[in-house]
């Protein structure tokens, strides 16, 4: 079922079995025929360890989204509530139990808190008088979940927010003890480097976590040779520009959640010859998109600019495929075809799929209005004009051009210049209150607490030196046959990725000036190992590094990683995980207050 999750260098199925295998152990403790009320953020990770198959299996009878008032009819003996320790959650939990228990008072009522129990909210429910309805009060921790072969996400989509802005550490303990799970499952990580305050947290609380639990762990050969904990702080530039490579793009325009694209369905329609087109489907079409799909494995990381001609290769290999089947003369050949004939059929949908995608894509990149956006884009990012008002912001906003395209440029454009002048920020501020409304003040303020967006103070723009130090802008950038991790953005190599790409080669020590200009400190710790637990490297055998985001990734950022580990030299393999896969989009999104009522 999840058989591409194993095709790494390291094996996420163990991970993935382990999560499994206490799920089922919880599933077991409730004897009898069962209904899980889902709280419906969850459905979409949970998607990604366990099929409905797996809870039919422990009867599991039927399967509700949690909302207020009495729950769909079900004849079954216990209903479990999976929910995130949320306090509005309680409420409706309350509810649903008081409906409940008027009609069916032999029920056995069970709450499951991902990823971890919270005395609040068992408080909540003791006020609400429901807490004693409860036969099994229990935690499911869910820190890391595997998404792909190189991808660990914790999908804990306010932890930026929580971190920056509130103050709150509760997704640094839970990253923590992610990776101690980690740990347990693939030996005891030898180095960690870091850069940055949380990854600074992280690290201490790693290390104190192992200090408690010293002579009690596993006695496995160390799978990751080094962990990288990075601060999304470090780089706020590279999520807040449009990533150029197809997945990136798909990510960028439709959103990818779990592992999952909704699609404009008409693009996907069977058209049969001679049939009107009125019955186009209305229904988004769902696709999954992971590197258990062969096609999608090999362009998912490309630039956008070469996908065309990726995709055209494949039709030609493919009819080619098929045509053998007309040089197939004895049985032995027919036979042998014939049981290549469901390979060759998925890679042919598959190609339709991609070739439609594509299509989708390209009349958006291949417009003026996305090709302007990104020259100015470019513009910040080589150091063009980002000291003043920008006409084109300026254009947009007159406009009403959605308003966090607006935010990401100006934050970009803060970023870039080490914060804008007075009447700069204020000229802005200004017009983005008077166009859109004075409830998005919040917002900008937000921004500004995060810096985001701040005010030019005495201090020297860094951004250029830490530019040309790092080789952040690289032109002319080879999209078809990339020899940088420049191409993902089309010359601009992300500032977090190219850190990584140095501390590989050839270490930290030779950039320590600019990593000072970078916020947070930069550290290095060594875990021991037990005697008889060292790697003997063998021959030419690569080394592998665990990179950790806190604050989330970029797609982009993982195809740069990704070219760096198939490198010939590079000696290196990475596997990446993070708190959760955002976009420039998703990223402000969060920042907002309210954002889905506010938005035009």
């Amino acid at each position: 079922m999840a058989a591409h999750l194993s095709y790494g260098r390291v094996n996420l199925n163990i991970l993935r079995e382990a999560a499994r295998k206490d799920l089922r152990e919880f599933l077991d403790k409730c004897a009898g025929s069962k209904a899980i009320v889902w709280d419906e953020y969850l459905t979409g990770p949970f998607g990604l360890i366990a099929q409905y198959s797996l809870l039919k299996e422990h009867e599991v009878e039927k399967m509700f989204t949690l909302k207020s008032g009495r729950l769909p009819s079900a004849d079954v003996k216990n209903i479990i509530f999976f929910v995130r320790p949320r306090l509005e959650l309680m409420d409706i939990i309350a509810d649903n139990i008081f409906s409940e228990s008027k009609v069916h008072s032999s029920r056995e009522f069970h709450i499951l808190f991902v990823p971890r129990r919270s005395m609040l909210c068992e408080q909540r429910l003791k006020e609400q008088g429901v807490l004693a309805s409860f036969t099994n009060i229990d935690e499911y921790i869910l820190d890391l979940i595997p998404y792909d072969g190189d991808l660990l996400s914790m999908e804990y989509e306010s932890a930026f927010r929580e971190c920056y802005l509130e103050n709150d550490q509760t997704s640094l303990y839970h990253t923590a003890k992610g990776l101690m799970t980690l740990q347990a499952l693939y030996g005891t990580i030898p180095q960690i480097f870091g850069k940055g305050d949380c990854a600074r947290h992280v690290a201490n609380m790693m290390l104190r976590m192992k200090r408690e639990f010293a002579g009690t762990q596993n006695q496995i050969l160390p799978v990751f040779d080094t962990l990288l904990l990075l601060d999304r702080n470090v780089d706020l530039l590279t999520p807040l520009a449009t990533q150029l490579t197809y997945e990136g793009l798909i990510d960028e325009i439709y959103g990818i959640t779990n592992g999952y694209v909704k699609l404009p369905p008409e693009k996907f329609a069977q058209k049969k010859q001679g049939e009107a087109s009125k019955d186009l489907p209305t229904e988004p079409k769902k696709l999954q998109l992971n590197s258990a799909e062969e096609l999608y494995a090999e362009i998912r990381d490309k630039n956008f600019n070469a996908v065309g001609a990726a995709l055209s290769k494949k039709a030609k290999i493919i009819s080619a495929a098929f045509e053998e089947r007309h040089n197939a003369k004895t049985v032995g050949e027919i036979k042998q075809f014939v049981s290549q004939l469901p390979h060759m059929q998925a890679a042919r949908s598959s190609l339709a799929n991609h070739t439609s995608i594509a299509e989708l894509i390209k009349d958006i990149t291949t417009s003026e209005a996305f090709f302007e956006n990104l020259t100015v884009e470019q513009e910040f990012m080589t150091g063009v004009d980002t000291d003043k008002v920008n006409t084109y912001i300026e254009d947009c906003i007159a406009q009403k051009d959605p308003l966090i395209k607006i935010l990401r440029l100006v934050c970009m454009q803060s970023v870039c210049n080490n914060g804008l002048k007075q009447k700069v920020l204020d000229f802005y501020k200004r017009e983005i209150l008077q166009t859109y409304g004075y409830e998005h003040m919040l917002t900008l303020n937000n921004l500004e607490k995060v810096e985001f967006l701040k005010l030019q103070t005495g201090s020297r723009n860094n951004y250029p030196t830490i530019r040309k130090t790092l080789k952040l802008w690289m032109e002319d950038a080879n999209e078809q046959n990339p020899n940088d991790i420049s191409y993902v953005y089309s010359g601009y190599a992300p500032l977090s990725i190219r850190l990584t790409q140095v501390l590989a080669r050839p270490g930290w020590r030779s950039i320590e000036e600019v990593l000072k200009m970078l916020p947070g400190p930069h550290f290095e710790e060594r875990q021991t190992l037990p005697s008889g637990l060292h790697k003997k490297r063998q021959q030419g055998e690569n080394r592998t590094t665990l990179v950790f985001f806190l604050g989330g990734v970029t797609y982009a950022e993982i195809a740069a990683l990704r070219f760096l580990s198939q490198m010939e030299d590079s000696g290196m393999e990475y596997v990446v995980a993070t708190t959760k896969l955002i976009n420039g989009t998703t990223w402000i999104k969060s920042l907002m207050d309210r954002p889905e009522s506010q938005l035009p």
